[in-house]
């Protein structure tokens, strides 16, 4: 029985590809016979799975879309990819938090213990926003490395990368040697992936870029116990300046200080932006756009007040844009 059932499950693996399987392939991939073929494809059917049947040439099996939801097989880079996505999925835009929490906990009951372990490595802290552009692509070894060190509580040694992707070399401008971090928390805000660490080579707290950094193959040194400065890993992350953020290109870059806290804004601002807390109820917003009136334009939908406006090339458009608003205002 339990050889019918894994081999079910390697059947039913193989009919979630799109494609169509002839039943010598199936044989062939199984390494049984075709009766046992047709067996075990009776056998998914009678489960709900909707497996078809395609004749002519070229025809066989294959799954289509079923009214159903019926038990799903994952592989592992699967069933890691659907646990990340749920922990990231924006609920409070979409409203299925509670779903997303249910289903992770569905998935992480029915995966085995090393695959779980895998998946706890990835348990992120992840600050609400809405930004529509994505972060730059993660490699899933890095973060699983990255989440694997959190977990295990062991020193990450990371080389630390340009925007670009490329590492500087011994005589750059930029060139700083490896770190040494005692990795403490993932976070995920803004769009973006963040390491927060305790830096060994100055002894201070910093936030990472995870995407700008190249990390070493595991040390094995055990994390010493500290305390994140204030306690608070959100707002740490929110008030650290020095993230590795850097302003998308653009013909014409400025900001201001916004009357609003820097999670809503952040929540807001378009991908490519770069928010500082200021305090609870103040933030700067640097944003870019290819017209100085681009920038004061975005500036102008948070419908805020703002102050500490800079350059003076985007004063000079917001004084622009006010008069010429003030004359459609009153029809002059």
């Amino acid at each position: 029985m339990a050889d019918t059932s894994r081999r079910a499950l390697r059947l039913l693996s193989l009919l979630m590809t799109p494609r169509c399987w002839s039943l010598g392939e199936l044989a062939s991939r199984l390494e049984v016979g075709e009766r046992t073929v047709r067996r075990d494809i009776e056998t998914l059917r009678a489960l709900d799975y909707p497996v078809t049947t395609v004749h002519g040439p070229g025809g066989g099996y294959r799954l289509s879309s079923g009214h159903t939801l019926p038990p799903l097989s994952f592989d592992d880079e699967q069933a890691l990819a659907v646990a990340v996505a749920l922990q990231t999925a924006p609920s409070t835009v979409f409203g299925f938090g509670e779903d997303a929490g249910r289903a992770l906990e569905t998935l992480t009951r029915v995966m085995p213990a090393r695959l779980r372990a895998a998946m706890e490595s990835l348990r992120l802290t992840r600050l609400r926003n809405y930004w529509e552009f994505p972060a730059p692509p993660i490699a899933a070894e890095t973060l699983k490395a990255a989440g694997s060190a959190v977990r295990h509580r062991q020193v990450l040694i990371a080389d630390t990368l340009r925007a670009d992707g490329t590492r500087p070399v011994p005589g750059d401008d930029d060139f700083s040697p490896a770190r040494r971090v005692e990795p403490h928390h993932l976070v995920i805000w803004a769009g973006r992936w963040y390491l927060v660490g305790y830096d060994l080579g100055d002894g201070t707290w910093r936030v990472h870029r995870l995407d700008r950094l190249r990390l070493h193959p595991p040390t094995g040194v055990p994390v010493l116990p500290r305390d994140l400065p204030g306690g608070d890993v959100a707002l740490f992350v929110m008030t650290s300046h020095d993230r590795g953020d850097v302003l998308d290109t653009w013909e014409c870059t400025g900001g201001a200080r916004l009357n609003l806290s820097a999670e809503t804004v952040a929540r807001w601002a378009p991908g490519g932006s770069v928010v500082e807390h200021l305090g609870p109820d103040h933030c700067r917003l640097t944003i870019g756009a290819w017209s100085w009136a681009g920038v004061a334009g975005i500036l102008a939908t948070f419908d805020a007040g703002l102050d500490q406006v800079a350059p003076r090339e985007l004063r000079e458009a917001c004084l622009r844009l006010s008069r010429r608003w003030r004359a459609v205002a009153t029809g002059d």
